[in-house]
Parts: structure tokens; C-alpha cells; sequence
């Protein structure tokens, strides 16, 4: 692993998802998976210990939710940046999707390696 790749961590209740991402970001050039969390309480404190780049975050789980998790995780890793995934359409969004603190919306649908690589070109941290 490089000190150039983006350390991701992918959050949610559905292994299924977090396979199918782990796989995508196998495939994803300068993207490593950091580790895999699959509830908002587990992601916050996974971030904290592990201080990703990326957030890919359900926004809908048990217990604590991908925006409650964002909020708080934005707080504790200010550094790490959120994109909130979900397969819901962005008009049936949570109004607080706004305020989590999030950078971008990504519907799971579209989650693949190019936009991905687009979605962090336009929202990483600037030096």
C-alpha cells in the first residue's frame, strides 16, 4: 500500500453491500479498503481508530443511522470525508441528508470504480 491510496471504510447492515463494494474498490485504482463496519455506532468507532479518507455510509440502519453516524463522525474525524449511499432516490432522502455533513449522495445502484474515482476528485480534503 502506497501513502497516495484513498483508505476507505464502508459502512453497512447488509454484508452483501459491503462485499460488493469491497470488491469495487479491489478494482478501483488508488482506493484500498480500511476496514468494514455494519452499524453507525461500529462506524464512528472504527473511524476513530482507524482515520479514513472515505466514509461510504448506509444512511439507513438499525440503531444508529448513516446521517446520526456521519454527524458524529464528521465531528470526531473532521479529516474523513462521507458520501451517503442508499438505494432510495434523492427526492425520498431525509431532509437532515443535508446537514449530516456529508459530501455527496451516491445511490448504491451506480456505486462502480469511475464514479467513485470522480465523486473524490471533486470532494477530497485540498493540502
Amino acid at each position: 500500500m502506497t501513502g497516495s491510496e484513498v483508505r476507505v471504510l464502508v459502512v453497512d447492515d447488509q454484508r452483501p453491500f459491503r462485499l460488493a463494494a469491497a470488491g469495487m474498490l479491489r478494482r478501483a485504482s488508488g482506493f484500498v479498503l480500511a476496514g468494514e463496519a455494519e452499524s453507525g455506532e461500529q462506524a464512528v468507532e472504527l473511524a476513530v481508530e482507524l482515520a479514513p479518507d472515505l466514509v461510504l455510509m448506509d444512511i439507513h440502519m438499525p440503531g444508529m443511522g448513516g446521517v446520526a453516524a456521519t454527524a458524529r463522525l464528521r465531528e470526531l474525524v473532521p479529516s474523513a470525508v462521507v458520501f451517503l449511499c442508499s438505494t432510495y432516490a434523492r427526492a425520498d432522502l431525509p431532509a437532515e441528508v443535508s446537514t449530516s455533513g456529508a459530501a455527496a449522495y451516491v445511490s448504491k445502484e451506480e456505486l462502480a470504480a469511475p464514479l467513485l474515482n470522480e465523486l473524490w476528485s471533486a470532494h477530497r480534503p485540498v493540502a
